[in-house]
C-alpha cells in the first residue's frame, strides 16, 4: 500500500486483491445516444472522434483480443498479476441487454480479469441495464462510471451533454438502490464557472453517496469542438498551479470514504492542444502530494463544511 493523503484507487485495488491490479481499457463498439441522432449529433464538446479518453485501444480486435493485448503489455510494464476490463469508449450500455451480457461475460472469460468497469452516461440505464449491472455487481469487482462533468445544468449546456443534472441524480440513486458502486466523472476549469461552484461540487457528490470520482482538469483536443472555441479565445485552460490548488482545496471537502479513480486525466501528445502541462501527468501528481503536505491536510479535513472560498 502506498502512503496517500487521499482514498486512491491504487490502494483500494491492493487492499481487496493483495496485488498489483491495472485496467484494461476496451473499445466494445458501441457509440452514443449524443452522436447517433437519438439524442444529438456533434458529441461533447471535449469529445474527439475516438469517445472521450480511449486513444490507444484497437477497436479492431475482439474484446478477448484487446484485453490479452493489454494483460501482455501492463503485466510486463508494470508487474500487473490481475486486470479490471475498463469498457471505457463512449457510452457502454447503449445497447440491447443480450448483447451488453455477452460482452461483459467474453470479458470476465479471460484469465486473470477479476473484475469490469462500465463506463457510461446518465441516460443510458433503463431499469433492465441496472439490473443486469446490479448482477454483476452481486458477484464480482464492479465499478459503474458516470460522466457528469458538471452540476450546473448551463454548463451541461455548454458542453452539449444532451442532459441535466437532475437525470445524472437519478442514475445515482437508481444504482444506488441496487447496490451498484458509482464513480462520477468531473471536470475542473470549466468555462464560466467560478472556485465557488467548483468546489461546491464536492459537496455536491458527497450529498449524493457516490463511492468514487474522477478529477480531471480541462484539456483541449484536437478535432473537438472545443478545439475551435480554445483557438477563438474563448476558452482558456487553467494554469497547473492552479489546478493542483484547486484539486487540493477540492478533495479537502470531499467525503474521505470516496475512492479517488483519478486526480489528472492523460492525453497522447499528437492529440492534445492544451494545456501542455497536462503531458506530465507524474509531475501533477506529485505536485498534488506535496501540496496536501504543506498544507498538513488530505481528503475530507474539511468534509462537511459548507464555507466558500
Amino acid at each position: 500500500m502506498t502512503h496517500r493523503r487521499y482514498a486512491s484507487f491504487g490502494n483500494e485495488l491492493r487492499r481487496v486483491f493483495g496485488c498489483r491490479v491495472q485496467r484494461i481499457s476496451v473499445d466494445a463498439g458501441f457509440t452514443c445516444p449524443n452522436r447517433d441522432g437519438y439524442v444529438g449529433t456533434g458529441g461533447c464538446i471535449f469529445c474527439g472522434g475516438k469517445g472521450s479518453g480511449s486513444f490507444g485501444i484497437r477497436p479492431e480486435l475482439s474484446v478477448t483480443r484487446q484485453l490479452e493485448h493489454g494483460k501482455e503489455f501492463l503485466s510486463r510494464r508494470y508487474g500487473a498479476a490481475k486486470f479490471l476490463a475498463y469498457f471505457q469508449a463512449y457510452s457502454n450500455t447503449y445497447a440491447p441487454v443480450g448483447q451488453l451480457r455477452e460482452l461483459y461475460n467474453e470479458a470476465l472469460a479471460v484469465p486473470d480479469v477479476v473484475g469490469l468497469i462500465v463506463g457510461t452516461r446518465p441516460d443510458c440505464l433503463p431499469d433492465d441495464v441496472l439490473d443486469l449491472l446490479a448482477g454483476y455487481a452481486s458477484r464480482t469487482y464492479f465499478w459503474l462510471e458516470l460522466g457528469l462533468q458538471s452540476p450546473l445544468d448551463r454548463t451541461l449546456n455548454l458542453l452539449n451533454r444532451g442532459h441535466d443534472f437532475a437525470v445524472f441524480a437519478d442514475a445515482v440513486a437508481r444504482s444506488r438502490e441496487r447496490g451498484i458502486r458509482v464513480c462520477a466523472h468531473v471536470i475542473l476549469g470549466l468555462p464560466g464557472e467560478s472556485r465557488e461552484e467548483m468546489l461546491a461540487t464536492a459537496g455536491i457528490l458527497n450529498d449524493l453517496g457516490v463511492e468514487g470520482v474522477k478529477i480531471h482538469q480541462l484539456h483541449v483536443m484536437k478535432g473537438t469542438a472545443l478545439e475551435g472555441m480554445h483557438r477563438r479565445g474563448e476558452v482558456r485552460c487553467l494554469e497547473r498551479s492552479d489546478y493542483v490548488e484547486l484539486v487540493c482545496d477540492f478533495l479537502e471537502r470531499l467525503d474521505p470514504r470516496i475512492v479517488i479513480h483519478r486526480l489528472v486525466g492523460d492525453a497522447p501528445a499528437d492529440h492534445l492542444v492544451a494545456p501542455l502541462w497536462s503531458l506530465g501527468k507524474g509531475e501533477v501528481l506529485a505536485a498534488i502530494d506535496a501540496e496536501l503536505a504543506r498544507r498538513g491536510t488530505g481528503q475530507g479535513s474539511a468534509f462537511g463544511s459548507r464555507e466558500k472560498g
